[in-house]
C-alpha cells in the first residue's frame, strides 16, 4: 500500500534555494532535518524536498495545483523574476497548465482545473473537509 510520497529537487546553494522555494510556496519549510535539506508538506502526505547538490538535467516538470494559474504566474514573474511562461489548454484535457524553471534548471509548473466544481471536490477530498 502506498500512502505518502516525496519528490526532491536539487539546488546548488541551499540558502538561495530555500529562499527561492519559500517565495514560490509562500511559506517557510515544515522541516529542516539537517544541513543542506528542507521539506514542505504541500498537501497531507505529499512532500517537496530541496537538497543541496547538482541539479538533475531534464527532470520534471513537477506541477502544483492552484486555483488561479494566471495570478500565480503574475506573482512569480514579479517576486521571483522568472521568465514569463505560456499557459496551455486543450479541449480533451480538464486542466490548463504552464511550465517554468527555477534558478537551477529544475522544471516546475502549475495546473488549474477548468471545472471549478471538480476543483472544489478534489480540494475537499484531499484535505478531508466536509465543507462545499
Amino acid at each position: 500500500m502506498i500512502f505518502e510520497m516525496t519528490t526532491q529537487v536539487r539546488v546548488s546553494n541551499i540558502e538561495e534555494g530555500q529562499k527561492w522555494y519559500e517565495a514560490l510556496l509562500n511559506r517557510k519549510p515544515d522541516v529542516i532535518p539537517h544541513e543542506g535539506f528542507a521539506e514542505w508538506e504541500l498537501v497531507p502526505g505529499c512532500w517537496l524536498q530541496i537538497a543541496e547538490g547538482m541539479p538533475t538535467e531534464g527532470n520534471g516538470p513537477l506541477r502544483f495545483g492552484t486555483t488561479n494559474i494566471e495570478a500565480e504566474k503574475v506573482r512569480l514573474v514579479e517576486v521571483l523574476e522568472i521568465d514569463d511562461f505560456e499557459i496551455y489548454s486543450r479541449p480533451e484535457v480538464p486542466v490548463k497548465w504552464g511550465t517554468f524553471t527555477d534558478l537551477w534548471g529544475n522544471r516546475l509548473g502549475f495546473f488549474e482545473y477548468l471545472d471549478k466544481y471538480e476543483e472544489r471536490e478534489r480540494i475537499r477530498m484531499i484535505l478531508g473537509t466536509k465543507e462545499k
